[in-house]
């Protein structure tokens, strides 16, 4: 080649078996890892039952046909990998729930995929964010004692700085610790809990009475009262969130459970005008100035853009505003003029205390209906707009058919409704022709008595008016 400088052309059919072997390669290293990663991850059985009690286990419950389990499929077998390299007890497998019914209705499943912790007789269930991370995150706090001990400042410390959220048992054996390991073990699904002794505080903290229950977060520390706060569940539950939060529709879902009014600054994050700005500082100077007056009925917080809103008020909010929602029954409260400062959202907030604002939306019969129908209009609208040719088939198809049946049956009826309207009236004609008859022998009795040779003539020519009448019933 480089002698003669004329290129030597390379067959098409050499080329093409390149790639088809190189495409064949990465195909083959893509099936080995994912290979290599799913045998990180057991295939459970109807044996599984009885062989699961001396293990912990991470169980992700799914149906062959869920869309959701089959994303979830990669990140299951990143965990199952994940688990085994740092050595943690746990076991991972997963279970066709649609085949092993009985286990999984046991089980408590009830929708796919469904991830639960198996610890014990106990079964906890994970309902964050599927995510490897959040999901070994998870798997290991739970796995755990239930109540960790913080033996020393610098231990205490190292934990404060890595969660934002920190509950801690303060004393000895009391009555109030007996609940608090019970509380524990129902909420560990959501944070940890810890306990120590009163050396191991900070200098900042000083508790009135010991055994005591804190939480630390926001900067500052707060102490469980049994007279103001109530029942300890319900305090854990309401103060295991931050002041102030980045919301989405999860965080929306899983407020739900606090009892808690949400107070939402709707703003769009890319905006850097002095409006949206504005009105999130207006939010995070209430949640933090204002926090002894509101934190046991407000959760204060501000959320990206409005498409999730919307869909959930069925409105159409215009941004930056503010919106109170309550999570329970449905219902939110808008402000009836603009929000300029804090005194302005402090008093929108106690209007809604006194019941002075009017609670919008709800969960009535009507509001159920109106849901129906939005959402109904919501699905239509994204499929055309996705796709507009799946759109036509899926809802042009069934119109099509509907229409044709109808037009059929309306058809049939109008020819059936003809055919009985014909025989219908000749009967009728042949009825008035027998009708003139008798009129002209009532009224012309002279005429037979004087001309029976007339009458004949009239019998005989009356046959032609008749006889195309016989002919069309005959036909």
């Amino acid at each position: 080649r480089r002698a003669t400088g004329w290129a030597v052309p390379v067959p098409v059919n050499m080329v093409a078996t390149k790639r088809e072997r190189r495409s064949f390669l990465w195909a083959t290293v893509a099936a080995f890892i994912l290979a290599v990663n799913a045998s990180f991850v057991e295939d459970l059985d109807d044996s599984f039952k009885e062989n699961r009690k001396d293990d912990i286990w991470l169980v992700d419950f799914y149906a062959p046909w869920c869309g959701h389990c089959k994303k979830l499929e990669p990140v299951w077998n990143e965990v199952g990998k994940e688990m085994k390299s740092i050595g943690s007890p746990v076991k991972v497998g997963k279970m066709d729930a649609t085949s092993y019914s009985s286990i999984a209705s046991e089980f408590g499943v009830r929708g796919y995929p469904t991830i639960k912790l198996l610890k014990g007789d106990l079964a906890y269930n994970y309902r964050g964010s599927r995510t490897k991370d959040d999901i070994i995150e998870f798997a290991n706090r739970v796995a755990g004692p239930v109540i960790r001990p913080l033996p020393s400042q610098q231990m205490f410390e190292h934990v404060q700085k890595r969660h934002r959220v920190l509950f801690v048992y303060i004393g000895g054996e009391s009555p109030l610790k007996e609940k608090y390991i019970e509380v524990a073990s129902e909420l560990i699904v959501y944070t940890y809990f810890f306990s120590a002794s009163e050396e191991v505080l900070p200098e900042y903290v000083t508790l009135p009475e010991i055994p005591a229950v804190l939480v630390f977060k926001d900067g500052t520390y707060f102490v469980y009262d049994e007279y103001e706060d109530g029942d300890l569940s319900s305090w854990i539950n309401r103060e295991r969130f931050q002041g102030y939060l980045n919301v989405d529709g999860f965080t929306l879902y899983e407020l739900g459970d606090t009892g808690k009014l949400v107070a939402i600054a709707v703003i769009d994050d890319k905006n850097v005008s002095a409006e949206h700005t504005r009105l999130k500082s207006i939010i995070q100077e209430v949640a933090k100035d204002y926090r002894d007056h509101f934190h046991r009925n407000f959760q204060f917080g501000h959320m990206d853009g409005n498409e999730y809103i919307n869909s959930l008020l069925m409105d159409d909010l215009t941004i930056p505003t503010v919106v109170v929602l309550n999570t329970s029954n449905q219902q939110y409260f808008l402000p009836h003029k603009p929000i300029e400062n804090s005194e302005d959202m402090v008093q929108f907030i106690n209007e809604i205390l006194e019941g002075a604002v009017e609670a919008q939306g709800g969960d009535g019969i009507l509001q159920r209906i109106k849901r129906i129908i939005y959402d109904a209009k919501s699905t239509i609208g994204s499929v055309f707009k996705s796709s507009p040719l799946l759109g036509c088939f899926l809802f042009g198809l069934p119109l099509g058919v509907i229409s044709i049946m109808c037009y059929g049956i309306c058809t049939a009826d109008t020819d059936g409704g003809a055919g009985e309207a014909e025989p219908l009236m000749e009967e009728t004609a042949g009825r008035e022709l027998t009708d003139e008859g008798t009129e002209g022998t009532d009224e012309g009795t002279e005429e037979e008595q004087e001309g029976p040779n007339e009458e004949a003539a009239e019998l005989a020519g009356g046959e032609p008016e008749q006889k195309p009448i016989l002919e069309k019933k005959k036909d």
